[in-house]
């Protein structure tokens, strides 16, 4: 471990070929989950720089603030990148629902056997 990206004191992302990050969010009092979503390196130093979660959005193919036209916005706590940083965590305090459709996260549906979906209450 003599890489200075795992063992120093610098942020220096490892950007996919993509120029994206994979960023986990989650609820900074909860714990809980809210969404999983990609960052380049202006997403990443606007979430820095304005305490608000930015990310690059791959289907539109732009960048966006969370909480842009629905007023959701995420609320940044504290930020922690993994030891290889190629991911970033983001703990947040969200302004409402995390999930476009409404829901609280993203991740609202379990996986049962067989493939069918089932929604939480």
């Amino acid at each position: 471990m003599d890489d200075l990206r795992e063992t120093g004191d610098r942020l220096n992302p490892r950007w996919g070929a993509d120029g994206l990050i994979t960023g986990i969010v989650t609820d900074a009092a909860s714990g809980e989950l809210l969404m999983v979503a990609h960052l380049n390196a202006e997403a990443l130093r606007l979430t820095l720089e304005t305490g608000e979660a930015h990310f690059w959005s791959r289907s539109r193919e732009r960048l966006w603030k969370k909480g842009e036209s629905s007023g959701n916005v995420l609320r940044l706590v504290e930020a922690r990148i993994d030891c290889d940083q190629d991911a970033l965590w983001l703990k947040v305090e969200p302004a409402g629902p995390a999930c476009h459709t409404g829901a609280r996260s993203c991740f609202y549906r379990r996986v049962l056997p067989g493939g069918s979906l089932q929604k939480e209450p």
